[in-house]
């Protein structure tokens, strides 16, 4: 028997900066994974992580 979808997802937070700011320190755009609890959040997740290809803090959104 198959197991039911649990509460808890991975899902994949990308720098907002990397994808429009071309003037960044190097190329490319930087992503973490991390887990959510799909009850308590049901929309998507933004939080403040380290970019080091801007080299400082910045807001990461939650991608598909």
């Amino acid at each position: 028997m198959a197991k039911s979808k649990g509460v808890r997802i991975i899902i994949t937070l990308e720098c907002t900066e990397c994808r429009t700011n071309l003037d960044k320190r190097s190329p490319g755009v930087s992503r973490y994974t991390t887990m959510k609890n799909r009850r308590n959040t049901q929309g998507r997740m933004e939080i403040k992580k380290y970019c080091p290809h801007c080299n400082k803090h910045t807001i990461h959104k939650e991608t598909k």
